[in-house]
């Protein structure tokens, strides 16, 4: 099967879905790739074939072959005593043990279609199994997921092999102690969870900054800060890779790691 036979036949095995949004598929490859990715983004956690699974896999994986993907390990440490390395890029092409996803507190992943956020581009590279995954973690619990939490699924198509989903602090206004003492706490559960799992390495993304409005400095402050703080107490070893998008977040750990 050809990638644009495996892009045809789920594209059209998700438009047949019940409630699934009446479409026209495009003529263009690229348009059709962004209704596939729109389509997943808004379908309900809810079981699907073995077939549609293995195909989605299969489409998946050939996407991932044909981008850039950068080792964990191979990046120049920053600040030899804690191992900690800095990169700007993709967060969804590293190779690492785990990655972290800046989660909303339903732990479902982000329905709107097509959205810019980090929850919604890796479950989009991911797949359908990762809301599937999340969707078992949160009905087990029973309730939606505490501000500085976090929890673990596997990574399915991506090219690490765990995703840790923590939910940040959503800044209205003023920055409280609260909210400080609440992202702290997402980078402490990632790195337990982490250390439980027998992780290696585990790459941050900038937690609660953007969508969720935590100034970034002062973020970026605190990320630095707990996570050394948190190693400094085990005698366990992670390499930690703080991964950043925007130009202005590089410069801001850039100084803090080498200042530090």
């Amino acid at each position: 099967m050809t990638q644009n036979e495996r892009l045809q036949e789920l594209l059209h095995t998700l438009l047949a879905e019940p409630q699934a949004p009446q479409a026209d598929i495009p003529r263009d490859i690229e348009s059709q790739k962004q209704l596939l990715r729109a389509l997943m983004n808004i379908r309900p956690p809810r079981p699907v074939n073995e077939r549609f699974l293995r195909i989605q896999d299969d489409y998946l994986q050939e996407e991932l072959r044909h981008m850039p993907i950068t080792d964990a390990m191979t990046l120049p440490v920053i600040d030899p005593h804690y191992d900690m390395s800095l990169w700007q890029g993709d967060i969804t092409t590293l190779k690492a043990d785990a990655i972290v996803n800046a989660a909303n507190s339903a732990l479902r992943g982000c329905f709107i279609p097509l959205h810019s956020c980090i929850d919604n581009i890796i479950h989009s590279r991911s797949g359908i199994q990762l809301r599937l995954a999340c969707d078992d973690l949160m009905n087990r619990q029973g309730h939606e997921e505490r501000t500085g939490s976090a929890k673990i699924t596997p990574a399915f198509n991506l090219p690490c092999r765990f995703v840790l989903h923590t939910v940040g602090p959503i800044v209205q206004g003023k920055v409280t102690d609260q909210d400080q003492e609440a992202l702290a706490s997402c980078y402490r559960s990632c790195l337990k969870l982490a250390l439980e799992n027998h992780c290696e390495s585990i790459a941050f993304c900038c937690i609660s900054t953007g969508e969720f409005h935590f100034p970034n400095e002062l973020a970026a402050k605190i990320a630095v800060h707990t996570v050394k703080a948190f190693l400094d107490a085990q005698d366990q070893h992670i390499r930690v890779i703080f991964n950043v998008f925007k130009d202005i977040d590089l410069h801001i750990y850039s100084h803090l790691l080498e200042d530090a």
